[in-house]
Formats: C-alpha cells, structure tokens, sequence
C-alpha cells in the first residue's frame, strides 16, 4: 500500500474519532449526563438558539458524517494484486513472462477511446488458471454508460481474452463520474 494513502485513511480516522468524541460530548452535556454547566445558565448568554435550529444541526452533521463514513469505506477498497503472468505451464528456459502491466495497456488504451471515457485503469490478477480483472472506468458525467459497457463486454474484454489465450476472465467494472 502506498504510504500517502495509508496517511490519508490514518488522518481521516483519527479525525473522524475527534468529530465522534465532540459530538459524544456535545449530547451527553445536552441531555444534562455530563453537569459541566447549570442547565439552568446558557452557554452563550446573549444567544439562544430556537430547537429547530438545534435538530437541523444535528441532521447536517449525522448527513456529513455517513458522508465521510461512505467516503472513508471507498478508501479501502483495493484491486487485486497484479503479478507476472507466466503464458506456459511450464518454467522452462524460454518460456513466456507478461508482465500483468503490459497485458492490460492495450485494454486501457483501447477503452480510453470509447465516447465518454475519461481514463481508465485496470489490474490483471490471478493465474492463468484463474485470472482476474478488475477495471475502473471514470466517465464523463453526461456518458451513456450502458453503452460503453456494452463496448467493454464485447469488444475490449473479447479482443484481451484471446491475446491471453484465455476462455473466461472473470471481470468487475467500476464506473466513476467526472463532471
């Protein structure tokens, strides 16, 4: 894993435990468990704020924070961890190592071509016995998605298989929108 996006989750979570705690804080001083203050005697005396003002604040911050929770889970998914593909049975002299990289480049690069497609990335895993593909395609906001799918499914994912001498590649597409 790559060391800033160890510290960016690392960041996030400690950040995302200091907002927990102060909220934590925030409700039991509210609902009178912690007596730090009379509940008798406002926090700010020259302002009071009305209760709707109080319940729309804490749906802001329970929105913005299953916000951050689903960002923080986006984080931790990982693609596959790609290898040196070895196209013969055997080790042998003289056989054939692909690099997982070098197979996947012509699907990229045939996939960025397709109308709407910003970049794509993909990751080879597995053994030639039992590979995996795991694509993740960023697309125009106004892409006809199902359309370049469709593109993927019959044309770039067929063309690949039969470069790899493969009958099957089990494939998950991951489509993310730029605006």
């Amino acid at each position: 894993m790559n060391r800033p996006a160890r510290l960016n989750r690392t960041l996030l979570a400690l950040l995302g435990l200091v907002a927990l705690a102060a909220g934590g804080f925030a409700l039991a001083t509210y609902f009178d468990v912690l007596r730090l203050v009379p509940s008798t005697d406002p926090l700010l005396p020259s302002t009071s704020p009305t209760t709707p003002v109080l319940y729309a604040t804490a749906a802001a911050s329970v929105v913005i924070g299953l916000l951050c929770l689903r960002w923080l889970i986006a984080q931790l998914a990982r693609s596959p961890k790609t290898q040196t593909w070895q196209l013969e049975s055997t080790t042998d002299p003289g056989t054939t190592a692909l690099p997982a990289a070098v197979a996947v480049a012509p699907l990229t690069d045939d996939i960025t071509t397709y109308e709407g497609v910003h970049t794509a990335r993909a990751a080879l895993a597995g053994t030639h016995s039992a590979p995996a593909l795991a694509l993740v395609v960023t697309v125009h906001h106004t892409a006809d998605v199902t359309d370049i799918r469709s593109n993927i499914t019959t044309h770039a994912l067929p063309r690949l298989r039969q470069a790899l001498d493969l009958t099957t590649l089990p494939t998950t597409i991951e489509f993310r929108f730029k605006a």
